[in-house]
């Protein structure tokens, strides 16, 4: 049996993919769009040592299996089964087959492979975590991102709308939600790059607090608003937003924020955010949540090892009802599932575009990451395998929500 031909064994002999090795052997459908080569007996090593994704994406991690042509293709192509699944007549049949070949040896993880430590949530293992996503550097992410230097879902107003229109329309829909106007306070927490921060400055006279655990993120925010002349209206801080000492705020906006929180922490967290505001204030949670709750708040093992330590996921029900619990009347609510396929499809593109640059910056594991993720994600969202959701409630005045008798954007 050639090498190339234990992929279709795993993955069915109907793939749409063409399979080659470095025994010369291949398989699968020729000339296919996408080609997967095994460069190195290294990736059946790590696929020895973690059957299932997480060996899949070490072997693409560390360049021993390789993806000709788009990667969001790729994915696309393949069944869900995956090799944990495979029945066990077949893994036995496998292994004996490679074995008898010495492929299969022991094999460390990539060294980007990240294990926190410490108290799950804890601000240190929290500041920690945020730092090995987002302080990689912000000339990768100006590549991947765009000039609106926003990570998190863009809103479309058409589905030909360009990336910078649409995150645009973002941060305009979440102004308009709060009810933002000159002279109020908004706190953004887990604030990025600042671009909720900047827009309410900018196009509303706001007087904007963001927060963030990147220093990068924090560093690159505050040139940003002095550049823009925008410094006696935004600031941002490098500060974990528990510790932001300031309240009486006119609004909160929390933009891809939840996901870091964890589910033991949500009350807290919820409390938090209302104790922050005035009576009649508003906040807008917009998060990445689960379809529904019989899947586990923990992503993948890729996701939480290379991508997004510590990140969990819940579903929209719990999310409202601990702002219900915590304080919070919930006023509106909307599904941006497939807004965010859309954004990640633009990600995806500039990744390409950028490809040698954003090598030579973050190194050739890196960028992988990046690759690999940004596509599976695009993916999910397209199969309702995640969702975003925006949630607006508001610190009710007595009884009085100050609210429009119907939403006014």
């Amino acid at each position: 049996m050639g090498l190339a031909e234990v992929f279709p064994r795993i993955l069915g002999n109907d793939v749409p993919v063409e399979f080659r090795a470095y025994d010369g052997s291949r398989a699968g459908r020729p000339g296919a769009e996408v080609t997967i080569e095994i460069r190195s007996p290294l990736a059946f090593s790590h696929l020895a040592a973690a059957p299932g994704e997480l060996g899949l994406a070490r072997a693409y991690v560390t360049g021993a299996l390789e993806v000709h042509g788009d990667m969001y293709t790729a994915l696309a192509s393949f069944p869900k089964l995956t090799v944990g699944e495979i029945p066990l007549r077949t893994r036995i049949g496998l292994m004996a087959q490679l074995g008898a070949r010495r492929l299969w040896w022991p094999v460390r993880p990539p060294e980007q492979e990240y294990r926190p430590r410490g108290w799950r949530h804890s601000k240190s293992r929290d500041s920690k975590a945020i730092s090995y996503h987002y302080d990689v550097s912000n000339r990768f992410y100006e590549w991947v991102l765009g000039p609106s230097m926003a990570y998190t879902c863009a809103v479309f107003p058409e589905s030909t709308s360009s990336l910078e229109e649409a995150q645009f329309t973002k941060h305009d829909l979440v102004a308009r939600k709060l009810g933002l106007s000159k002279g109020m306070r908004l706190l953004d927490v887990g604030c990025g790059w600042g671009g909720m921060v900047l827009h309410a400055a900018k196009h509303y006279g706001v007087r904007a607090l963001g927060v963030t655990l990147s220093r990068q993120q924090a560093q690159w925010a505050q040139k940003a608003i002095a550049e823009r002349g925008l410094a006696d209206l935004a600031e941002v801080r490098h500060l974990d937003y528990r510790d932001v000492p300031e309240s009486g705020f006119d609004a909160v906006s929390s933009i891809g924020l939840t996901e870091h929180i964890g589910r033991a922490q949500l009350p807290s967290y919820f409390s938090f955010l209302h104790d922050k505001l005035k009576p009649g204030g508003r906040m807008l949670n917009h998060s990445i949540t689960r379809p529904d709750g019989s899947h586990g708040s923990r992503p993948g093992k890729f996701i939480g090892r290379y991508v997004f330590p510590d990140g969990e996921l819940e579903p929209v029900g719990t999310l409202v009802s601990e702002m219900n619990d915590n304080g919070f009347e919930v006023r509106h609510e909307e599904n941006l599932r497939e807004h965010y396929a859309l954004t990640l499809a633009g990600w995806c593109a500039n990744l390409e575009a950028n490809w040698s640059e954003a090598v030579r910056e973050v190194g050739p594991a890196r960028a992988r990451i990046w690759r690999l993720y940004m596509a599976a994600c695009r993916l999910g969202f397209e199969l309702n395998v995640v969702q975003l959701h925006q949630v607006l409630g508001v610190r009710l005045d007595g009884g009085e929500a100050r609210m429009p008798l119907r939403p006014a954007w």
